[in-house]
């Protein structure tokens, strides 16, 4: 066994206990000696008539219920591949995720970039609550408890019907309530396309113009996000600072040194792609007008709590100085009601593509 695998695996160990209810909360190993108190179900696209078309189509503006499950329960993992031939269908596709009844989601996203493809295309990578599996095999494992009820839902925004969805979503069913603390997952999708530039900052200590990753009220944790960038100029995007204000902060108490030191890489990713248990950069591009990157970090060592509020964000080039097209999803935990989401943008402004660098400055 080689020695990244054998990382992986030690932080798997680690980072199993995620989840704040009933689940098996110790080693993955372990754990399996102590009996559990759910019932093990599983929702899924499997052929109702016994045959082997385990699949739904999906025609151009019509949606999917990939669940409809009462509670108390916790969803542990979510597969879901797609078959289309339509380009940047992980773009044109929206997954949106309803807890307890409510009527606004707390996840929304373009269903690539909720499992960190932002860019469109499909690439490989493993981390601990995403994961991308040989050839389009998208998987989550987020621990999703919910108290009364839980919907997913799968929309094409494309032109394109998708000739086949597969899924399996494993969840626990709790015969009593979950503790009134449990907290909920949230997952937001933002993008800036471009980025407004301001060429001419030289500091900046509140974070005026940064890209927003979310924004929250109530009391929770972040637990990460995962980011991809199309540059509209040559020259490194990554020079901006995370800074993270909590509780109505006017200055940041997080403060970072870099875009690629807050996602644990350093010196410009150094031209390779990698991709670890926590964190990661699968895609890195050149240093170039058109580079495309994709990045991501998971606080599942260090979640960052809010008692009130939380905003989570990034600078664009030192001081907001570049003005690339950033897509993002945030995700964390917090209690309900969450605030209201921003409109999600348009089919056409969601698809990565070159701008010109003026118009990054208007």
């Amino acid at each position: 066994m080689n020695r990244r695998l054998l990382a992986l695996l030690g932080f798997l160990l680690l980072v199993a206990p995620l989840a704040t209810f009933g689940q098996a909360s110790g080693g993955l190993l372990s754990d399996l000696t102590k009996p559990h108190d759910y019932v093990q179900k599983r929702v899924s696209s499997y052929d109702r008539t016994g045959g082997n078309d385990d699949y739904r189509p999906l025609a151009q503006g019509e949606s999917l219920t990939l669940l409809d499950e009462a509670g108390p329960g916790e969803i542990s993992h979510v597969w879901i591949t797609i078959a289309s031939d339509e380009p940047f269908h992980l773009k044109k596709m929206v997954l949106r995720m309803y807890w307890d009844g409510e009527s606004s989601p707390s996840v929304e996203a373009p269903v690539g970039d909720f499992f960190g493809l932002g860019l469109g295309d499909y690439h490989l990578y493993q981390s601990v609550p995403l994961s991308v599996g040989g050839d389009k095999a998208l998987n989550c494992f987020f621990p999703m408890p919910f108290q009364k009820h839980a919907r997913l839902t799968l929309t094409n925004e494309g032109e394109q019907r998708a000739d086949a969805v597969y899924w399996n979503i494993d969840l626990r069913a709790y015969k009593t309530p979950l503790p009134a603390e449990t907290l909920y997952l949230h997952a937001q999708y933002r993008q800036a396309t471009p980025n407004k530039a301001f060429p001419e900052n030289k500091t900046n200590l509140d974070g005026k113009d940064n890209y927003i990753w979310m924004e929250a009220t109530g009391h929770g944790h972040f637990a990460g996000v995962t980011m991809s960038i199309v540059e509209n100029q040559d020259g490194w995007w990554g020079e901006g600072d995370d800074m993270f204000f909590v509780d109505g902060e006017k200055l940041p108490s997080i403060n970072g040194t870099g875009s690629e030191d807050y996602f644990l890489g350093a010196w410009d990713f150094g031209g390779k792609p990698f991709a670890y248990a926590l964190f990661g950069a699968p895609i890195v591009g050149a240093e170039l007008q058109g580079g495309r990157w994709s990045v991501y970090r998971f606080h599942l060592d260090s979640p960052i709590p809010f008692t009130k509020s939380l905003r989570a964000t990034i600078e664009h080039g030192h001081a907001n100085d570049r003005g690339d097209n950033f897509y993002s999803v945030a995700y964390w935990y917090q209690n309900e009601p969450h605030a209201s989401f921003p409109v999600l943008p348009s089919v056409e402004t969601r698809i990565p593509h070159v701008l010109p660098v003026a118009a990054a400055q208007k």
